[in-house]
């Protein structure tokens, strides 16, 4: 039950609202790309490696220019910061179906220019400005409901795609993703970040560079942004790379967009679910918890034998802890600060998740085409679950010295 303080101003509600249809259409879009692989390589001869390269190049991107649109979003506004973004983001898909879209081209269109818009469009931007509008009470509850949106495009936009693909090619579906993305962007109008009148904490006289320094002062800042490296592995592996990998062990392309959907849908409830319990329960143990079950079913995907039933409990399983880390990353990071730079400190924490993307798309391609498998990367992939459940346990959550003094 949402309490009733939760609506406590407008500008908070509309704001929500508007931030969760952005990031419907910013994750939705992106969470299709691993299903164009086959189409991509078949019109373009794009390799696995080129491919997972230009998907690393993207997360590298979007964790690159995060921060920035982050300190966009803290001085002049989050519409400021997202509707930049969702201009680079509608042209890599412009130029990806309008051509030339081989060699670099396909790097700087799938690469460049679209994870430059993620970086603005995708989560922490729209995320870190909700922050803004609600208390520490309600704020990761907030918080999830713009994650639990975005998984709804992350669960109808494989449906679509599917679909869209085998009745009219990959050129024809990238043109409704731009008007999607156009869409998006008028939303972005009404990602507003409050006013001082509006704002639920006092106003800080902290400059940017006392911001940095204070975050990398304290430890468990630092240990926050190392363990999020491998929930980005973890995604974009999955994401990129897991479309090919049930084709590989003998299954239907269906499958693969099944996975995905069900990604999606799962993610719903658990995005809300952390979103619930960050706000009753420490949220380090629930960070360690999510990373430890997300190699439990890796384990179970890998060594049970392929089939539709264990594709589709691994989807479901692995879905409810796909973003599910979100809420309680960005939590901690508001309880540790405040919120007068959220955009940039969480965006800074994102920077590590799209390193680890980058090394999730990357190794996941190249993995398969040196050894013709991605078990390498699987087993990878649940070095680093026992590694971020292990690394989270001794982060303190509790506010900066200058916050209590304040």
């Amino acid at each position: 039950m949402i309490p009733e303080k939760f609506f406590h101003s407008k500008t908070a509600i509309v704001t929500l609202f508007a931030a969760c249809f952005v990031v419907l259409i910013s994750l939705g879009v992106r969470q299709t790309f691993g299903l164009f692989f086959m189409d991509f390589n078949e019109s373009l001869n794009i390799s696995n490696t080129a491919f997972g390269f230009a998907i690393g190049i993207q997360m590298l991107m979007w964790g690159l220019t995060g921060p920035i649109f982050g300190a966009i979003a803290d001085r002049y506004g989050g519409h400021i910061a997202i509707i930049s973004a969702f201009i680079f983001y509608t042209l890599g898909i412009y130029f990806l179906y309008t051509g030339p879209n081989t060699g670099i081209f396909f790097q700087i269109h799938m690469g460049l220019l679209i994870g430059i818009g993620l970086g603005g469009t995708a989560i922490s931007i729209p995320m870190s400005v909700v922050g803004k509008h609600f208390p520490l009470s309600t704020r990761t509850i907030a918080m999830s409901f713009v994650t639990a949106v975005g998984s709804f495009g992350y669960f109808l936009s494989p449906i679509f795609t599917s679909y869209s693909l085998n009745e009219f090619g990959w050129n024809y579906t990238l043109f409704v993703f731009g008007m999607m993305l156009i869409a998006g962007l008028v939303s972005a109008y009404f990602v507003r970040s409050p006013s001082a009148s509006e704002n639920v904490e006092k106003t800080s006289d902290q400059s940017f560079s006392e911001a940095l320094s204070e975050a990398f002062k304290t430890k468990s800042y630092v240990l926050l942004v190392s363990g999020f490296f491998v929930c980005g592995f973890h995604i974009t592996l999955v994401g990129t790379h897991v479309p090919k990998y049930v084709i590989d062990r003998g299954l239907e392309d269906w499958t693969a967009a099944a996975i995905l959907s069900l990604i999606g849908l799962f993610n719903i409830f658990g995005s809300l679910l952390s979103g619930y319990l960050s706000a009753k329960m420490s949220k380090k143990i629930i960070l360690s918890t999510i990373y430890f079950l997300r190699g439990v079913s890796i384990v179970f995907f890998i060594f049970t034998p392929a089939s539709n039933i264990s594709a589709f409990i691994f989807g479901a399983s692995f879905g409810f802890l796909w973003l599910s880390t979100v809420p309680a990353t960005s939590g901690i990071v508001a309880h540790l600060f405040g919120t007068k730079y959220l955009g940039l400190l969480y965006g800074i924490v994102f920077l590590s998740h799209q390193i680890g993307s980058f090394f999730g798309a990357y190794l996941g391609g190249l993995f398969h085409d040196l050894y013709g498998s991605y078990d390498y990367a699987w087993y990878l992939a649940i070095a680093l679950s026992i590694f971020a459940a292990i690394i989270h346990l001794p982060i303190k959550e509790e506010p900066v010295l200058r916050l209590k003094t304040e």
